[in-house]
Order: structure tokens, then C-alpha cells, then sequence
């Protein structure tokens, strides 16, 4: 066990819109990160929930970082937001997984944290997918998965590079458009990109983001696209390897 004392990230998933069929299993893969972290120099605990209520400064000074699961529609009133707002500018940390891009479409500055606002996605398909070679000295980066060439085939362990060589790799998911290009927001870190060249239905270019990190008022925030399968998170350590490393670069714990 580690000597450190575990802090508290809130693991949110309320959805007013469209709802996921892999928030349980994601959950689920959250907890047992957390279970894991115990013996890391870097120890947290989760606490799941989809009760807005939540969401007042004094409730929200407990959490170091939020990871926002799979929300969407209007998920948050007004106040809610507000807390929200004073927990980024207090410092903390917020990690929006998939479907957060298409929550509170209403409020121009959570498109501004998570970075993208989703427009619409094609049928999920293979495509290849890799890191942003300009960035991989970015501490999400740092020593991603690498997988054997043998397990290039199907949806299972994709996350991570085919070579030592080559960083691309194949992955199997649903991919977003955005109404506006993250790449062409100067504030934004973008770390993974998609070839549209490898997939159809795509509206960015053959450099389609698909995660990035921002320094936001005063807080961290990181979203990832990826993640619609529950194989992602229950099948895919690689995948959640990334999510650690983002909660502890949103915790500012990265160093």
C-alpha cells in the first residue's frame, strides 16, 4: 500500500440525452484503476454518481479531479454549472470521456473546456488512429502501450502501437466531428489523431483529433473521443493506462 493519502476524484455520468450502453462497464473500469492506484505513489479513490446535486463548491472541494462519463444533454442547471466553473478556477482537474463533448450545449464555456462540441459521428468502423508525433514528449504521451504486431487483428488490445517504428495502430469506435476543428484552437495539446483516408464519415481532414489537453482557467482539463465499446474499458489496459495518466496530469500530478 502506498503511504500517500488517496485523493478523490468524482466520477459523473448523468445523461439527459443519449445514453451509452458502456457506462457501467466503464465505471466499473474506473474503480478498479482506483483499486489499483493504491499501491502507486499516486493513490485515489472514485465516488460514482448521476445526482447533479452534487455539483455546489462546498461538495466539490472534496475531488481533486472530475472525470465527466459519457454525459450529455443538459446535465447540469445553472448553479450546477456555476459550481462547476468555480472548481476549474480553483485548480481543479476535469476529464471528459466520449459523449461529454455532447453535454450543455448550451453553455459556450464547458465547449470551451471539454474543447469540442460534437456534431454527429459516422457507424463505428476500423480505422487507424496514432499519437500526435509532435507531442509525445507530453506527459499522457509518455510511454503508451506498445503492443506485439501479432495482435493487430480485431477490436480486442488495440490500444498501442504495432512497432517499435511505426506508431499507428488499428482501433475499432465510433469517431466525432465537432462543429469547429479542435486543431485550429491554439489553446488545445492535441494528442491523438485519426486518418480519414482509413475510414469514412469523417469532417477534419486526414489529421482528425481525437484527444487533447488544455491549461483552462486556472485548471487542467483532457477529453478523449474515444471509448463508445465496453471493450475499451474492461478489455483494453492500454486504453485505461491513458485515462490514468490523464487523471494524474488533471490532479497535476504528472511530474
Amino acid at each position: 500500500m502506498s503511504s500517500a493519502k488517496p485523493f478523490k476524484v468524482l466520477v459523473f455520468s448523468r445523461t439527459v440525452a443519449y445514453r451509452h450502453d458502456s457506462i457501467p462497464a466503464s465505471i466499473k473500469a474506473l474503480e478498479d484503476l482506483a483499486a489499483t492506484s493504491s499501491t502507486t505513489a499516486h493513490p485515489f479513490v472514485t465516488t460514482a454518481t448521476e445526482d447533479p446535486t452534487i455539483f455546489t463548491r462546498s461538495s466539490l472541494s472534496q475531488f481533486r479531479v472530475i472525470i465527466l462519463l459519457q454525459c450529455s444533454g443538459e446535465f447540469l442547471d445553472s448553479s450546477q454549472l456555476e459550481a462547476l466553473k468555480g472548481f476549474v478556477h480553483s485548480g481543479g482537474g476535469v476529464v471528459g470521456i466520449h459523449c461529454a463533448s455532447f453535454g450543455m450545449e448550451s453553455s459556450e464555456w464547458y465547449g470551451r473546456l471539454i474543447g469540442g462540441v460534437f456534431t454527429d459521428h459516422p457507424e463505428p468502423q476500423m480505422a487507424k488512429i496514432r499519437p500526435v508525433i509532435n507531442n509525445m514528449d507530453h506527459p499522457l504521451l509518455a510511454g503508451i502501450l506498445k503492443r506485439p504486431q501479432d495482435k493487430a487483428e480485431g477490436k480486442k488490445n488495440m490500444f498501442g502501437v504495432t512497432t517499435d517504428k511505426e506508431w499507428v495502430w488499428d482501433w475499432f469506435d465510433e469517431y466525432y466531428n465537432f462543429k469547429m476543428n479542435p486543431w485550429d484552437n491554439p489553446h488545445l495539446q492535441i494528442l491523438l489523431e485519426v486518418n480519414e483516408e482509413t475510414y469514412t464519415g469523417g469532417t477534419h481532414g486526414d489529421r482528425h483529433p481525437l484527444a487533447w489537453a488544455q491549461e483552462f482557467e486556472g485548471g487542467r482539463s483532457f477529453y478523449n473521443s474515444l471509448g463508445h465499446f465496453d471493450e475499451a474499458y474492461l478489455e483494453d489496459p492500454g486504453f485505461m493506462a491513458f485515462i490514468h495518466k490523464a487523471i494524474l496530469w488533471t490532479a497535476r500530478l504528472d511530474a
